[in-house]
């Protein structure tokens, strides 16, 4: 099969409205956690999230064109350039019909569909609905719009597993093009989710955090005190081609994908399974993949939210791969950047491929008083970013519906 690497990096999240703004922000262990601004919070039990800041659409995208499209397109399309352009594509010189996208969200045009159904509601039962309702809303229309502004024709579809979608969409991508399906393959995922409908939903499943005085250590994955996650937006996008198509277009190569594994808890609608069954083989599934032994992984993005059982049951599966005595960092980037549900696989795997390329594990931030299960078995790289020779990272995203999805990357080498 091919081997697969990485050449383009787009991000946009509550830390970093670019790639290198994001990566400085980890390092240095930013909370983007901050009261919401995009609605009136005062009846919600969570009046915080992790939004973005210092942010317009107007900046990006002609108003004629952002009309058409909900919060979370614009966002893939935002972040998707910046990575072409990181990228060096010419899209001219290149076959367009072996360049495809496979792009995720969880919740899609939630947004859209909150303002429409508000406003037929208010009214007197005519069905005056904006033409582009239906397109603004469903969750495939962000790839069809990346293929759209590009000329793309190659694969093309989105991937929905809750929380784990956009790793989930970066394995399919890879496995594409390693078997000769694709040239080139445009991934990631984005999502808008912070309007009344996400924030009310996740609240009445008692997912939030409601630690309204102090949002800015709110997530503190793997502290006793935690009480929930803090939601987020944005969007990650990566550039995915074969090692022969980057060489003959002379691409910077960033490093290389070498393994992704997908497994099911089989347990629950929304909790992990008790002693991470599925991470577990999610884990053990991706190692198989990229034929590599426990002890060469260097560093592991974990899932991660910040939730009493979530965050127990990854460590537990952890544990029972990697064992009690390991040279492992660990760290919980969504301290910093809170849960971008269907969008955070995407900007973890992009901290992954900055940690590999840069030899640096962003921090775990917020967290103090460590799980004692755990404290003493794992380096959770706790306050502060730590230097590290990384050669091989994974990143875990699990999901409602018990939707597990592990990949791993793996510094460039010629060889």
């Amino acid at each position: 099969m091919k081997r697969v690497v990485i050449t383009g990096l787009g991000a946009l999240t509550p830390i970093g409205n670019n790639v290198n703004d994001f990566w400085e922000s980890l390092v240095n262990g930013v909370s983007g956690a901050a009261p919401i601004t995009k609605f009136d919070t005062t009846k919600f039990k969570t009046k915080f999230a992790c939004e973005l800041k210092d942010f317009n659409p107007l900046d990006y995208i002609e108003k004629s064109e952002a009309r058409k499209y909900d919060l979370f397109t614009q966002y893939a399309l935002i972040s998707v350039e910046e990575a072409i352009q990181n990228a060096e594509i010419n899209f001219d010189n290149l076959n367009k019909n072996r360049i495809g996208v496979i792009w995720g969200s969880g919740n899609g045009g939630i947004g859209t569909f909150q303002e429409q159904l508000m406003e037929f509601a208010k009214g007197d039962g005519t069905p005056r609905f904006n033409p582009y309702f239906i397109p603004k809303m469903i969750v495939d229309i962000a790839s069809g719009v990346i293929s759209i502004k590009y000329g793309l024709r190659g694969i093309n579809y989105t991937t929905v597993s809750a929380c784990a979608t956009s790793n989930t969409a970066i394995i399919d991508a890879f496995n594409y093009i390693r078997w000769g399906k694709a040239d080139m393959i445009i991934t990631g995922g984005s999502e808008a989710p912070i309007n009344e409908t996400s924030v009310g939903g996740f609240n009445a499943s008692k997912a939030l955090s409601t630690l309204n005085d102090t949002p800015e250590i709110a997530s503190r994955p793997f502290d006793v005190n935690r009480d929930g996650f803090v939601m987020g937006e944005g969007a990650g996008a990566i550039i995915l081609e074969s090692y022969e198509h980057a060489i003959s277009r002379n691409a910077p190569i960033i490093a290389e994908i070498v393994g992704g594994g997908m497994a099911a808890d089989a347990y629950h609608l929304t909790g992990t399974h008790p002693e991470g069954e599925g991470a577990y083989l999610g884990m053990l599934a991706a190692l198989e993949d990229a034929e590599i032994s426990i002890d060469q992984i260097d560093y592991i993005n974990t899932h991660a939210t910040s939730t009493p059982q979530g965050d127990n049951s990854e460590l537990k599966a952890v544990e029972r791969v990697f064992g009690r005595e390991n040279h492992l960092n660990i760290s919980a980037t969504k301290s910093m950047t809170g849960h971008l549900l269907g969008a955070a696989g995407a900007i973890e795997a992009i901290a992954c491929i900055k940690a590999v390329q840069n030899n640096i594990v962003p921090p775990t931030i917020n967290s103090v008083e460590i799980e004692p299960a755990f404290k003493d078995i794992f380096n959770l790289t706790l306050g502060k970013a730590q230097e590290k020779e990384i050669n091989y990272a994974m990143s875990n995203t699990f999901g409602f519906g018990g939707h597990i999805a592990t990949t791993i990357f793996k510094k460039f080498s010629e060889e």
